[in-house]
């Protein structure tokens, strides 16, 4: 009996074996996303029902509508992503705003700056102006700020550990946050040590758009953080018997970074998405990414809560 997987990882994961190096992306990897498969079969926990998408949370949310709900609003923040690991929003910001000093206790904050021009103030680090596509990732217990030093908005995608929420110091009055009262305190140990492992920045109209670079490597890497830049050329799309993988523990969710992502989720029709764009993968339903065939280039980034989740495959065979 002939036995197989039907998996799609894409050629842009597969390609990261040929990756050159880069100072961009420094450390090791204790488990890349191209490790081998496992040998053997497994039986692994599907739920029985399609797990529902609630509120925010959709299979796609389209950055066209997401402008239009917010015309003619400079400050708003539009909810993403919500899920019992990581929560995700847009934000926008008027020119002129500055945040207050912030960090975060026990996990980093990563955002993707998709207009405007963000200064990047983080302690310890010197002080950067983020533009579109530009991937910043502030380590946790790390002081910093962010302005808007241009004349239009700033808008970036935001995402964060569910339960992560900001802690100011003494000499800020803390924003309102509902179901808290901020408390003065002493705190200990001090901010994580960093770099020497993950970048603070990639800025990827500058390192990749425009060029042949197949895959890019990781962005952060940590054990509650997983976001690698998937990029590859369009490719024909595979038909629906190919269910792609299932997640038994997690949601994932995506930005698109560069032309167009096409996505089958199961319960849904086949998808296709452009630049901007978020897609969300619910929890145990059968998913399907890749570059589809109307971009020359296309890429996503994932967001996982774990380095790296594991991904479920259908066995067939004959």
């Amino acid at each position: 009996m002939k036995t197989k997987f039907k998996f799609l990882l894409g050629a842009a994961v597969m390609a990261a074996l040929a990756l050159p190096a880069s100072a961009q992306f420094l450390g090791k990897e204790d488990m890349p996303v191209t490790q081998p498969k496992m040998t053997g079969q497994f039986w692994a926990p599907k739920p029985t029902e399609l797990t529902p998408y609630a509120a925010p949370n959709k299979p796609v949310w389209r950055l066209s509508e997401i402008l239009a709900a917010h015309k003619g609003q400079a400050d708003w923040v539009q909810p993403i992503v919500r899920n019992k690991d990581q929560v995700a929003d847009y934000i926008s910001v008027a020119p002129g705003f500055k945040s207050k000093p912030h960090f975060y206790p026990d996990d980093r904050v990563v955002f993707i700056v998709w207009g405007g021009s963000i200064k990047v103030s983080i302690d310890g680090y010197d002080p950067f102006v983020a533009t579109k596509g530009f991937m910043v990732n502030v380590p946790f217990r790390h002081l910093f700020t962010l302005e808007n030093v241009g004349s239009t908005p700033a808008l970036r995608f935001e995402v964060r550990q569910n339960g992560s929420e900001p802690i100011y110091p003494a000499s800020e009055t803390p924003d309102p946050l509902k179901g808290f009262t901020y408390m003065k305190v002493t705190e200990q140990p001090g901010p994580s040590k960093e770099k020497d492992s993950n970048p603070i920045y990639v800025d990827y109209m500058k390192e990749f758009n425009g060029t042949d670079k197949s895959y890019g490597g990781k962005f952060v890497w940590d054990d509650h953080f997983t976001s690698n830049i998937l990029r590859g050329k369009g490719a024909p799309v595979p038909p629906d018997t190919n269910k792609g993988h299932f997640h038994v523990g997690w949601t994932e969710f995506w930005f698109v970074m560069e032309g167009s992502i096409g996505i089958k989720i199961e319960g849904e029709p086949y998808l296709k998405t452009e630049a901007g764009d978020i897609i969300t993968a619910a929890q145990g339903r059968w998913h399907r990414a890749g570059d589809d065939p109307s971009a020359a280039w296309s890429t996503r980034v994932p967001f996982n809560p774990r380095p790296p989740i594991l991904h479920n495959f259908e066995v067939t065979g004959d």
